[in-house]
């Protein structure tokens, strides 16, 4: 019958050990531990095969492995847990070790993988004859032309005409931003303040009668104006004859028109 063997002997019930696995298979507590050394030997039992520790490549060299709490109870009645400790730390090193490189190589190849964007539209230029011809065919009517199809892109591009257009409603653009250049005439802009009763005619789209304790600006033919989105803006072309080119830049890209 073979005899138990008592793999550890604690120090302190509610202190870590530190057990160090040798080649003659004797536990003694390690050093800095600050504790006097235990050593047992590990008794085999008569024709039993000798056990060889992987982890031990050369004649002195220790794994270390540390038990506490309920883990040392365990290892108390089941020593090969020990052993199995070390291995188990060391094929979740090399399982992290793995993990990191497959991660790297994985970011290596998308971004050898990356290349520039493509055309969506062909370009547009437009000489200022042909803007000229353009404005011709818009007059006399209040009419807007698109210079570009604007679908699935964030900007509309338009060249659009008023005459003698009073009682527009002011507005406000949650997602869009304005630019006006004015191509030919002038027009009576109102800007910033505040939207006086407003009502949402569409997503982020706002109307209201008038703006309260906004600035009166005159614009011509020549001058360029910015309205950032969320701005107040009311424009009238009351007993006047306005051109501009209105460019307007989306948060998102725009829907096809039906």
């Amino acid at each position: 019958m073979m005899k138990r063997i008592e793999c550890a002997k604690p120090t302190d019930e509610n202190s870590p050990a530190i057990y160090r696995w040798e080649h003659d298979y004797k536990h003694e507590s390690s050093p800095r531990s600050g504790r006097p050394a235990v050593t047992e030997p590990l008794a085999l039992a008569s024709g039993s095969l000798k056990r060889y520790d992987p982890l031990a490549s050369a004649s002195g060299s220790v794994s270390v492995v540390r038990f506490t709490g309920s883990g040392k109870l365990l290892t108390t009645s089941f020593p090969s847990l020990k052993c199995w400790g070390v291995v188990t730390h060391l094929l979740r090193s090399l399982y992290v070790s793995a993990t990191t490189t497959l991660i790297l190589v994985a970011a290596l190849s998308v971004s050898a993988q990356r290349k520039p964007s493509e055309a969506t539209r062909p370009f547009v230029v437009m000489s200022s004859q042909s803007l000229d011809d353009l404005q011709k065919t818009l007059q006399p009517d209040n009419k807007t032309v698109e210079l570009i199809d604007s679908a699935g892109m964030q900007l509309r591009v338009a060249v659009q005409h008023e005459k003698n257009k009073a009682g527009a409603a002011a507005e406000l653009h949650d997602a869009s931003d304005d630019v006006y250049y004015v191509l030919d005439g002038s027009a009576t802009l109102v800007l910033g303040g505040k939207l006086d009763a407003p009502k949402e005619t569409d997503p982020g789209e706002w109307r209201s009668p008038r703006i309260l304790n906004g600035k009166t600006v005159e614009i011509r033919k020549g001058d360029l104006v910015v309205v950032p989105r969320g701005t107040p803006h009311q424009r009238s072309t009351e007993n006047k004859d306005f051109t501009m080119i209105l460019i307007k830049i989306y948060s998102e890209p725009l829907k096809k028109r039906t």
